[in-house]
């Protein structure tokens, strides 16, 4: 279907909820550790996912719940902020 509307509209999260987190990084043991630092004391979930081709990138799949989208946001942040994380998405 086709809309005519230009505007994006924010998708409506109900919270609590759980929330994954892929995270990008060249270290495999340093990016497991930072999501360790990230999640602290936070009950998660954590797995590797992918080592790219040449083997110098790696993607961990995070999941926890968040009971709001200012825990969300500050959990992506402190993803983003981390020295051994390339990318959050």
């Amino acid at each position: 279907m086709i809309s005519d509307d230009k505007t994006q509209k924010k998708p409506r999260i109900e919270y609590p909820t759980r929330w994954g987190f892929k995270i990008i990084g060249r270290d495999k043991e340093a990016l497991h550790k930072a999501i360790k630092e990230v999640m602290g004391d936070k009950e998660h979930l954590c797995h590797h996912g992918n080592t790219s081709r040449t083997g110098k990138f790696h993607t961990y799949n995070a999941s926890c719940v968040v009971e709001h989208e200012e825990e969300r946001n500050r959990l992506f942040k402190a993803f983003q902020d981390h020295g051994d994380v390339e990318m959050v998405i």
